[in-house]
């Protein structure tokens, strides 16, 4: 490629990352907490790219001012193949790739970790709990200060080969790539019909019941849902509270 060239792939890759960054598009790539980085290094693509373009254009113009051809009297032709390094910039501004869900999930094992310690819940009322906080309280607190309390937990439902269900969210470390799920398994009061990737907000109370994941034998608790409620698919549809 040419320096004309390069600094339009430059150009396009950095208004790509701007794209995603500002649209919430890069939640399907990356954790909620690397948009300014992103948005950065956007940023930094296109001010190299007006750049190349600039000493491009002053370099050609001293040729020119100076009287004398510093080239060899040909004309260099890249390859038009190179050009096909654009579509997948395309694809990313065009094409919003979908969450990973019930497929990927089912296919890995749990990726449930005992965690250093436990936010202090409140003394009455009910609980609004995410899957993680969930799972790791009922599997490594053993749900105290969560029996006889109502409990809400949102999540996609995924189902097994069996068909028994279970209401899943994909906990992320850094980016997609390395998203891994963290399952409760469901019993109680469900709906008739249950579909994957579709988002829940189930009801229900601690179970201290368990069972263990197929995939990697890691535990899965139970939760005794008492209602379902569908609900849409959230804007930032990865957990990230695990690590943290």
């Amino acid at each position: 490629m040419n320096r004309q060239a390069q600094a339009a792939v430059l150009f396009l890759t950095g208004a790509a990352l701007l794209h995603a960054g500002f649209t919430n598009l890069y939640l399907r790539y990356v954790k909620a907490g690397l948009q300014p980085l992103l948005l950065l290094s956007g940023g930094v693509l296109i001010a190299a790219a007006l750049a190349t373009v600039w000493y491009e254009w002053r370099g050609r113009k001293g040729k020119q001012s100076d009287g004398h051809d510093h080239g060899d009297g040909h004309v260099h032709r890249e390859p038009r193949v190179s050009w096909l390094l654009v579509l997948p910039l395309l694809a990313l501004i065009l094409v919003a790739p979908p969450a990973l869900g019930s497929y990927s999930a089912m296919r890995t094992g749990t990726a449930l970790q005992q965690p250093y310690g436990y936010n202090k819940l409140p003394a009455t009322g009910p609980l609004d709990l995410n899957v993680v906080d969930y799972a790791t309280r009922a599997v490594y607190d053993h749900g105290r200060h969560m029996e006889g309390r109502q409990i809400k937990v949102t999540g996609f439902v995924a189902l097994d080969r069996s068909g028994s269900p279970y209401l899943v969210r994909m906990a992320l470390n850094c980016c997609a790539a390395d998203a891994q799920p963290v399952k409760i398994a469901l019993t109680g009061k469900l709906p008739p019909v249950l579909q994957p990737d579709k988002w829940l907000e189930v009801t229900g109370t601690y179970t201290a019941k368990q069972t263990k994941d197929p995939v990697n034998n890691g535990p899965i608790p139970y939760l005794r849902v008492t209602a379902a409620t569908p609900v849409p698919t959230p804007k930032d549809p990865y957990d990230e509270s695990w690590n943290n």
